[in-house]
């Protein structure tokens, strides 16, 4: 049954201070962890999360201020952290009564609080910038967004709750005219609220109760809006890592665990979602009051103050009740992990095989009817960094899948085609104009104190197409030879160096890389394999033009599912199979000790783990072993014949 939205969906403040007015009698009640652990249980309950509203799906401006939301998200930047008044007492102005309330979960106080008042309590909470998984694809959001019709219960124009799956396509019902502009709900609410007082952050004004105690500190209020010597709101730079990027960003105040998160992490936040227009009404105020604010407020730059500070319309404040790791983000399998999951688990491992031969016959013809090739790029697009062993991430595959051709578009119909089948992925076309103006690098701006996004600033397991048939002619400046280079650490150590002027900072990623060139790529690779194209030359474009092939949706889910789940699946190698393993190495080198390095020995064993998660096989048998030194064989056999057909490529 599903529960009323009035509790703890369409008004979790109301929750929250039920709980708070309930433990004054209880100092040790401890009802701050009840309050979030209320929320989590029912979370918890079966769809119960598919009931909220998700900030990826539904616009934001119909969206009821102060209900309880979902964010899917990345953590692109972590701003410090920031005071706010925990409980305030406030006054009432008609009877003069004084009541405690809590200030936990908002950005807000109400009308009348004495900030000289001995029960004021300053807690601290952590912010986080937060952004929409960057290349996050069409069909991950329509699919996010689509299921279960649900209701809209509106009143003034304004929804109250929603009945039914979040993860629906807003088609509001007719009796619902979304026809206002997008700030329409704000000017529903009470007028009192534009004289609301705002909660004393960290750069608060003299009235701040932590500056009363000698607190010369600078502070900041975090609801400070852009001054009118920046670019307009509509003009704000959000910081999406890639360009092109749509829908919200997010201001995540963490209250809790904070340390627990980590730059660029993958999250699904639940929180209280705050979008007052005090936030940009009281910083418009204070522009126009400058001279009156503390000296120690000044310190803030505007240009951080508009950073830090933007417009909640534009960057919504989002209240964390509850915020869980994404191990991925297709909406096609279950949110839990695996493991704990066994049924839906037991069912794909017994259709993998099958699926992988669909999907072999699937890229096959794309791929110019070369199967290993094709065999190849399953390996690579289920690939994952599962460890790190000092420096050296284990289970990266970066292929280089060289002899594509130039003709028809046909990398980026290729492209497109990835697209489809994994949950997040970019294409870099490595153009001159490209390499030389693009930021590739996310770079620390110390006067917005904030990171400002690079292109290599993606999340775990996202599908980096680069397109090397692209390059021309011409210079690399020094901009393009550090995103080469920076191009090169990502794949051979899978980590970004950000650049903070003074430093540079490594952070570890798990990033697919897939390199479409002509020859062999200037860019290091974990395997190179050669098209051997079954088409001739006369009929290639023909042929180009009608391979960008539509499966059907029954076989896309398939696919989709498929290469999610294998690289997901856990692996392990029995003794047995290590010591056969081991004197094969050893045989092989016996006749020819030139004939295989450690290297080749290593790509063998990363191959023969893909192959054998590729066929749902969590542990290497005998014959996949087998199999795979075969296939090395043969793509190792073809490089020879092209390297001497081809004397000038290495």
């Amino acid at each position: 049954m599903m529960p009323s939205t009035h509790d703890w969906i369409n008004n979790p403040l109301g929750v929250v201070e039920g709980m708070f007015a309930a433990s004054q009698n209880n100092p040790n009640s401890g009802w701050e962890a009840k309050a979030v652990e209320f929320f989590k249980d029912h979370l918890k309950e079966k769809d119960a999360h598919t009931w909220v509203p998700s900030l990826n799906d539904v616009p934001l401006h119909y969206l009821k201020p102060n209900s309880l939301v979902k964010f899917r998200c990345l953590i692109q930047d972590m701003f410090d952290p920031e005071f706010y008044m925990g409980v305030y007492e406030a006054v009432d102005p008609s009877t003069k009564a004084r009541v405690l309330r809590c200030g936990k979960y908002k950005d807000v106080t109400e009308c009348g609080v004495d900030f000289g008042s001995r029960n004021t309590v300053t807690a601290e909470r952590q912010t986080f910038y937060c952004v929409p998984i960057p290349g996050e694809n069409p069909w991950v959001k329509e699919i996010s967004s689509s299921g279960l019709d649900f209701v809209w219960k509106c009143s003034s124009n304004r929804i109250l709750f929603y009945a039914g799956s979040s993860q629906a396509r807003v088609v509001p019902s007719t009796s619902y005219a979304p026809t206002r502009q997008k700030r329409s709900y704000e000017e529903d609410d009470d007028m009192d609220h534009m004289d609301t007082q705002m909660q004393r952050e960290p750069h608060a004004g003299p009235q701040s109760p932590t500056e009363q105690h000698g607190n010369g500190d600078c502070k900041r209020r975090e609801t400070e809006a852009p001054s009118s010597q920046t670019a307009p709101a509509s003009h704000l730079d959000l910081n999406f890592p890639l360009p092109g990027e749509k829908g919200p960003s997010c201001l995540v105040k963490v209250y809790e665990d904070w340390d627990g998160f980590k730059l660029n992490d993958t999250l699904e936040v639940f929180g209280i979602l705050s979008v007052s227009p005090a936030l940009s009404a009281l910083a418009d105020k204070k522009d126009a009051s400058s001279s009156l604010l503390d000296p120690t407020e000044c310190m803030e730059t505007a240009e951080e103050q508009r950073v830090h500070s933007p417009p909640a319309s534009l960057v919504p404040r989002l209240h964390v009740l509850y915020a869980k790791p994404l191990p991925h983000n297709n909406p096609l399998l279950p949110s839990a992990t695996l493991e704990d999951n066994s049924a839906f688990l037991s069912s794909t491992l017994s259709e993998m095989a099958s699926v992988r031969a669909e999907l072999l016959t699937y890229f096959t013809p794309i791929l110019l009817g070369d199967a290993l090739a094709a065999e190849y790029l399953i390996l690579h697009l289920i690939s994952n960094v599962y460890s790190r062993r000092d420096v050296l991430p284990l289970g990266k595959f970066t292929l280089n899948l060289s002899g594509c051709p130039t003709v028809a578009s046909y990398t980026e119909r290729f492209y497109q085609i990835i697209q489809q089948l994994v949950p997040s992925s970019y294409y870099l076309g490595m153009s001159l104009q490209n390499m030389n103006q693009m930021r590739f690098v996310p770079k620390k701006d110390y006067s917005a104190n904030r990171l400002v996004s690079g292109a290599l600033q993606l999340a775990r397991n996202t599908s980096l197409f680069l397109d090397e048939t692209q390059l021309e002619q011409g210079q690399l400046d020094t901009t393009g030879v550090r995103n080469v280079t920076a191009l090169g650490n990502l794949i051979t150590w899978q980590k970004v160096d950000y650049d903070f002027n003074y430093h540079q900072m490594e952070f570890p990623c798990n990033i697919n890389v897939l390199i479409a060139s002509e020859g062999r790529s200037l860019l290091p690779s974990d395997c190179q394999i050669h098209l051997q194209s079954q088409i001739t030359p006369p009929h290639m474009e023909e042929y180009l033009s009608s391979i960008h092939v539509h499966p059907q949706a029954s076989q896309l889910t398939k696919f989709r599912m498929y290469l999610s789940v294998a690289r997901l699946l856990n692996y392990s190698i029995s003794d047995e199979v290590t010591k056969s393993v081991e004197d094969d190495f050893v045989d092989m080198r016996k006749d020819d000790p030139q004939s295989i390095s450690a290297e080749d020995f290593h790509r063998m064993l990363v191959v023969a783990r893909l192959l054998s998660l590729s066929l749902g096989q969590t542990s290497l048998s005998r014959d996949s072993w087998l199999r795979a030194k075969h296939m090395e064989l043969l793509r190792r056999s073809r490089m020879e014949q092209h390297t001497c057909l081809n004397g000038n490529e290495p």
